[in-house]
């Protein structure tokens, strides 16, 4: 995605705020709670459609959100520290463990437009055909057809439960016109829920949908705040590579300056990595993730 050079002072203040009666309202009849969750969707739909959010940041972030609540949901112990260091620290040709790969699904599924294609690189698992027919789901509004979805998948898969989840949210963004998948029901969804049918989990589905945008749209503003700081500050930098280093860094929640900016395109040396990396932390548009003098992982 490209970025215009941002305006610092309140990019990100300018950004839509969810009414707060949505949240705070009790609402427990599927009518009263789908009103909350449309106006919830619709203050995220006017985000998404924002030119100033650091979208793929954003998907990348959500999709590591996405995945401890996966964790949680299968009762495994990872978090977010876990997460990072199964995936970030991984060398061309190495295979993660099973919460990497979990991790490693769903960044997979927000990378790219939505399309079976895409879907398939994520889900190997599941036939192309299998995908499109769950994609072609035309019953009722986007969360009707989301939670259909979710019901099939797991009818089909009891075990799978997340690549229901990404299917599911495959389907949502779909029907709201985005292009890209956002984590937004595998976040606000527990492990009750999916055991659900029909309406109850068109319910289960809108309540998720209300506390998962809650969660998301502060995500975004940060986001959107701390991109802007880094893009300004590129102008001083002198190493070479800086500037597709940084653009790297807009698009991934976290790196390893060793693995990740040595790559083709940026082509940097561990060491000049490194460095450029503690230049940006010096300079307060950078945050070192892990706490550790090896290994570490920096991001926006």
């Amino acid at each position: 995605m490209a970025f215009t050079q941002p305006n610092l002072a309140d990019a990100h203040d300018t950004l839509p705020r969810m009414p707060p009666w949505v949240t705070s309202a009790r609402a427990e009849t599927l009518e009263d709670v789908a009103f909350l969750s449309g106006a919830a969707l619709a203050t995220l739909h006017l985000v998404v459609g924002r030119a100033d959010v650091p979208h793929a940041l954003l998907r990348d972030r959500l999709s590591l959100t996405a995945s401890e609540a996966c964790m949680r949901l299968l009762g495994r112990p990872e978090r977010a520290a876990e997460l990072r260091d199964a995936v970030h620290l991984l060398r061309p040709g190495d295979q993660p463990g099973p919460a990497g790969a979990i991790y490693l699904q769903w960044q997979r599924a927000v990378a790219r437009p939505v399309s079976v294609k895409a879907l398939q690189r994520a889900l190997p698992s599941v036939t192309a055909e299998q995908i499109a027919t769950w994609l072609d789901t035309e019953r009722g509004g986007p969360v009707m057809r989301a939670a259909t979805v979710l019901e099939a998948v797991l009818a089909a898969h009891p075990r799978e439960e997340v690549m229901a989840l990404i299917l599911a949210d495959a389907v949502l963004a779909q029907s709201l016109g985005w292009t890209h998948v956002l984590p937004l029901l595998a976040v606000g969804l527990k492990s009750r829920d999916l055991r659900l049918q029909g309406a109850d989990l068109q319910l289960a589905c809108h309540k998720a949908l209300v506390a998962s945008i809650g969660a998301t749209l502060p995500i975004a503003f940060d986001l959107t705040r701390r991109a802007a700081h880094l893009q300004a500050v590129v102008p001083k930098l002198r190493a070479k590579g800086a500037g597709d280093a940084v653009a790297l860094f807009l698009t991934k929640d976290a790196l390893s300056p060793a693995i990740a900016l040595g790559v083709p395109g940026v082509g940097m040396s561990d060491r000049a990595a490194r460095r450029l990396c503690d230049r940006l932390v010096d300079l307060g548009v950078m945050r070192e993730l892990t706490g550790r003098d090896t290994f570490r992982l920096y991001g926006v």
